[in-house]
């Protein structure tokens, strides 16, 4: 028997999904351990190996691929214990991090300090160089200036090195050298020219996308070589893959030399799980996908049928934080998971998130020391979960310390405690209706014309309300929804990315030297094709984009080619499928205007593996009888006697009515008074809202 494993590692959770060869998922949770990040798999994959009837030795011996998903390199970045990094640019150039873009939320907002560089300014140095816009030299690489330069990195204790010279993306002949000069004279030391690893205009995202990937190499090796020997050891044998920001899985090998791609790999995994939701579902094309873990809420999108790209993500607060510079799934995250802290500012306001008390120490409840009250204390107080069948029964929770908690805090604010953990609750329900409507709204997108995929353990508590507030009158909520990134790993592509700098527009199209970008762009795909294990015989499509723009406009969209190669009868074409992106996203179109094309982009996806079909089966509608009755607080009602229903009894077609509570396994189910839920034909949760 062939398993197939896929591992979604976040602050508070470790989630393991397998696949059996009957088709079947089965899941395990255990606390991630972020010391040693195997002892947490370890957990999670003897629940499921228990659940199996097999050990957990036969388990990974038995499994053909393993497919692992980390926040490691986004937290890394965020809390700044990357490696001491050094940042090499063309002399004139060296402030690039420090400038940034020149954003700022509230122009006259002088509460909060200018944020610091990426890279500190004392390791930021200048190489005596010049290349134009056309490839030519104007000052030529001053070889000794460079040795300098890096004697100064040696004795400085560089720990990695990111290099970005400003125009290497027309002739990188100078970038070249300089890695060369740093395989010679600080052999060991992990690079990345800027040229190879994101070749796009913007001097400062192809600089800040080279820097944060430096900063990462030393500690994603070390990350990733001890959980492939600790696999190994285990007796592991099977292909080990890495999930990457754009939504698909590579070998571990190539995340090791292009780290970059592993920040909001687990995130990036969910929107292919709501993609598989809705297919399967028949629910059409369009999904808001939102995950409420234990330390964040994430929102991505699904259009059409496709995942949602985007050049703009920022780690931390857009303009203070850090733009990654790759194209990435379009996911945007705030704190406000299960285990985000209540508390009160300065003006006695209450507030949730985000910080959160993680899995160590963790919620009250947890009994693992933690003194804050969280979200999961106030979904425990309010008789939403059950102490005793907390992810499956095998983490007992603390009543006491979560009634203790939302007690003191209710006496802080005048409320009674029942009043406070509510107000928790809506307060968090708030933040994610913003973070959603930033995804949606801001971009032109009503809410009302989609459905919600919800998922993640903290994802029932207060889906129902959420989309109640924004419109939408349906949610998916998949009974393995609290590893909903670990399932769309099981769903997802090997996903391969080359992109070329060729700037044009519509007025004089340049054909040769676009065709000539989309050739090396092929190539380039082709190459990637070849050199891959593990994949004979699989589908393999390739999709090419364009990032385009009106003349004047700042930003661009991606516009998908409506051909591989682009001819004089052609262009009118691309200019058009440019005029509907914009169009769809901004409800204005400029066919006055010329149109400018920056980069050029070749997406090539390689299916492993496919979701199941809709069932061809219709559910009869049926209303189940509770398992037992739980004191429940609801702002409508009080505390009252709720309905608990437990979900391993229900069959398709069972139909709920509010107040309630559905408890599975993994994820609890708060079906609010007046709302209802039914349990479709695939075993999904559909939550009508409306």
């Amino acid at each position: 028997m062939a398993y197939r494993i896929s591992v979604d590692t976040g602050g508070t959770f470790t989630d393991i999904v397998v696949l059996d060869d009957a088709g079947t998922l089965h899941i395990g949770k255990s606390l991630t351990t972020p010391d040693r990040i195997f002892e947490g798999m370890k957990g999670a994959l003897s629940v499921v190996a228990a659940d199996l009837g097999i050990s957990l030795g036969t388990l990974l011996a038995e499994a053909a691929i393993l497919i692992y998903g980390t926040t490691r390199a986004t937290n890394a970045v965020v809390t700044k214990r990357t490696a001491r990094t050094a940042f090499l640019t063309t002399r004139g150039f060296r402030d690039t991090l420090t400038l940034k873009e020149g954003g700022k939320h509230g122009p006259h907002d002088y509460s909060y300090d200018y944020p610091d560089p990426y890279i500190p300014r004392r390791l930021s140095f200048e190489i005596t160089e010049r290349i134009s816009a056309e490839g030519e030299v104007v000052i030529p690489f001053d070889e000794a200036q460079a040795r300098q330069v890096i004697e100064t990195l040696k004795a400085r204790r560089v720990e990695a090195v990111a290099v970005s010279l400003l125009w290497s993306i027309a002739e990188p002949a100078h970038e070249l050298r300089l890695g060369a000069l740093l395989d010679e004279m600080m052999p060991g030391v992990p690079y990345t020219l800027s040229h190879q690893l994101v070749p796009i205009l913007r001097e400062y995202r192809r600089a800040s996308a080279t820097a944060i990937d430096a900063s990462l190499k030393p500690l994603m090796q070390k990350h990733l070589g001890e959980m492939a020997s600790d696999l190994r050891g285990a007796g592991f044998t099977g292909d080990l893959l890495v999930s990457t920001s754009v939504g698909g899985c590579q070998a571990v090998e190539e995340l090791i030399a292009r780290p970059i791609h592993t920040l909001k790999s687990g995130p990036a995994m969910a929107p292919v799980a709501g993609r598989a939701a809705c297919a399967v579902e028949r629910l059409g094309g369009n999904a808001i996908v939102c995950d409420t873990g234990g330390t964040t809420f994430d929102v991505g999108l699904v259009r059409d049928g496709g995942l949602v790209y985007t050049r703009d993500a920022w780690l931390g607060q857009r303009w203070l934080g850090d733009i990654i510079g790759t194209s990435t799934v379009d996911v945007r995250s705030i704190g406000a998971g299960g285990g985000s802290i209540a508390w009160l500012d300065a003006g006695g306001l209450l507030r949730v998130g985000p910080q959160s008390a993680g899995s160590t120490p963790g919620p009250a409840c947890y009994g693992r020391g933690g003194d804050q009250p969280t979200v999961s204390d106030a979904a425990l107080f309010l008789g939403y979960i059950d102490p005793a069948y907390f992810n499956g029964g095998r983490l007992a929770l603390d009543a006491d310390a979560a009634a203790r908690v939302i007690t003191r805090l209710a006496g802080e604010i005048g409320r009674t405690p029942d009043q406070t953990a509510a107000a928790i609750m809506t307060i968090a329900n708030e933040l994610m209706i913003k973070a959603i409507g930033e995804i949606t709204v801001n971009e032109g997108l009503n809410p009302r014309e989609s459905v919600i995929v919800a998922g993640g353990g903290a994802a029932g508590f207060n889906i129902m309300p959420i989309a109640q507030e924004l419109g939408c009158a349906t949610v998916v909520l998949p009974r393995l929804a609290s590893a909903l990134s670990a399932c769309g790993m099981q769903y997802s592509a090997i996903v391969f990315e080359a992109t070329r700098s060729r700037f044009t527009d519509s007025t004089g199209f340049d054909i040769a030297g676009v065709n000539r970008a989309l050739e090396e762009i092929e190539a380039e795909l082709a190459a990637f094709r070849r050199g891959l294990q593990g994949a004979d015989g699989a589908e393999a499509s390739v999709e090419l984009v364009v990032e385009a723009r009106y003349r004047a406009q700042v930003w661009e969209l991606d516009t998908r080619l409506p051909v591989n190669r682009i001819t004089a009868a052609d262009v009118a074409g691309l200019a058009e499928a440019f005029h509907q992106a914009h169009e769809r996203v901004y409800a204005v179109r400029d066919e006055g205007s010329p149109v400018e094309f920056v980069n050029w982009k070749g997406r090539m996806s390689i299916s492993l593996f496919a979701p199941p079909p809709p069932p061809d089966v219709v559910a009869t509608p049926h209303k189940p009888e509770p398992a037992t009755h739980r004191p429940c607080y609801f702002t409508e009602t009080g505390r009252a006697p709720t309905p608990i229903y437990r979900g391993a009894t229900l069959q398709p077609g069972a139909q709920i009515a509010g107040p309630a509570i559905i408890e599975e396994p993994t994820t609890t189910i708060v079906v609010y008074p007046g709302l209802s839920a039914e349990l479709s034909a695939a075993g999904n949760y559909i939550l009508h809202c409306a």
